[in-house]
């Protein structure tokens, strides 16, 4: 991303004045013969699901014009990365095993959800990982490459990020506002009658909390608690003068589905009060779609560098034989991102399989 984990601010009213102009300069050019030209940009449908049988996906445009796929396994075994100058191709990207889990001890069973950051000329993953031999005891582990290319170099365990509490946990990113590093992740606290509520903490490396933490969420409204009292896979996105945290609640059934937390970019981000949550999901099942489940998302940008695009999983069916857990078919999926007129997230419904949803890519 042009700001390290941050999405690109939409361009000013100033630069869009100024690629007017270029445009219409390149018009004239191209009526000029013997004068060279770009090659016109052509729409382009989304192609969904994107990457089946990956769900928790996490997807980063990095500087050198690539997006950079992790998500989970459905064996829950590895970490995989895929790399694409397109959107779409990362359907058929040729995918890399980078690191895999232990076979005995910490890091030995469920990785979940692979975040992959650049932070000061590193690169570092963000997972979940427990003990092969106490497979619920799950906790936030980091990995760091100091290669260029994160398919090559050596990734090292930077080992566990340490919260307040030895409980279970999950689900970390990370962001940057205004100079402040922060990590928000899903936790166990306890005393609470929940499975995890969300957390914020500003972080005085890319592996270590400087404390306090506090909590931002806990599951309140009976959406938020079918099957299991749970917020978690949290992600950031800054628009419009406000933080926008979403979030995904529920039982990973098709109960699943996506709330939303909102800041003002001038409030104290660590101040719980100054995060206001939608009293509804903001992303839900579909049975016209037939799309169920959505969560764990994610948001980058379009080839244009300007169209925001919400990466999400869903199933395409609701009813699941035995632990939802246990069924590997949660796809990747992508989807643009519309707002409203009052500045907030318009996020609709997962649109149905092969949709026409188009972006500008170049011919």
């Amino acid at each position: 991303m042009s700001r390290e984990n941050d999405l690109p601010e939409p361009p000013s009213r100033r630069l869009l004045l100024k690629g007017a102009a270029a445009a219409g300069a390149l018009t004239a050019a191209s009526a000029v013969p013997g004068v060279a030209h770009a090659a016109p940009r052509r729409a382009v449908p989304y192609e969904n699901p994107l990457v089946r049988q990956r769900a928790d996906p996490h997807i980063h445009r990095h500087i050198d014009g690539r997006y950079y796929f992790t998500a989970t396994a459905p064996e829950y075994d590895r970490i995989i990365l895929r790399r694409s100058r397109t959107l779409n191709g990362l359907s058929t990207a040729a995918e890399s095993v980078i690191w895999r889990a232990h076979p005995t001890g910490d890091m030995g069973a469920h990785i979940w959800a692979p975040e992959l950051h650049r932070i000061g000329g590193k690169w570092y993953i963000y997972f979940a990982a427990a003990p092969a031999e106490d497979v619920w005891r799950i906790r936030i582990w980091v990995l760091e490459n100091a290669h260029p290319d994160p398919f090559k170099g050596t990734w090292v365990e930077r080992g566990q990020v340490k919260t307040a509490w030895e409980t279970f946990s999950l689900d970390a990113t990370t962001f940057t506002h205004r100079g402040t590093r922060y990590l928000c992740w899903a936790q166990h606290e306890p005393g609470m009658d929940n499975n995890t509520g969300l957390f914020l903490s500003k972080m005085a490396n890319p592996w270590t909390l400087t404390g306090p933490q506090v909590r931002l969420s806990t599951p309140e409204y009976d959406w938020e608690c079918i099957g299991f009292k749970v917020n978690e896979g949290a992600y950031v996105l800054k628009r419009n003068g406000r933080i926008f945290l979403t979030y995904s609640a529920s039982a990973t059934d098709s109960n699943y589905c996506v709330g939303l937390l909102t800041a003002d970019a001038d409030g104290d981000l660590m101040d719980p009060a100054s995060w206001a949550k939608s009293p509804t999901p903001v992303f839900t099942s579909n049975d016209t779609t037939q799309q169920y489940g959505p969560g764990h998302n994610c948001f980058t940008v379009a080839e244009d560098g300007r169209t925001d695009v919400l990466v999400y999983h869903a199933r395409q069916y609701k009813e699941i034989d035995g632990d939802p857990l246990n069924d590997p078919n949660r796809h990747t999926r992508i989807q643009k991102l519309n707002w409203n007129a009052d500045g907030t997230p318009d996020f609709g419904i997962p649109v149905a399989d092969t949709s026409a949803v188009t972006v500008e890519e170049s011919a």
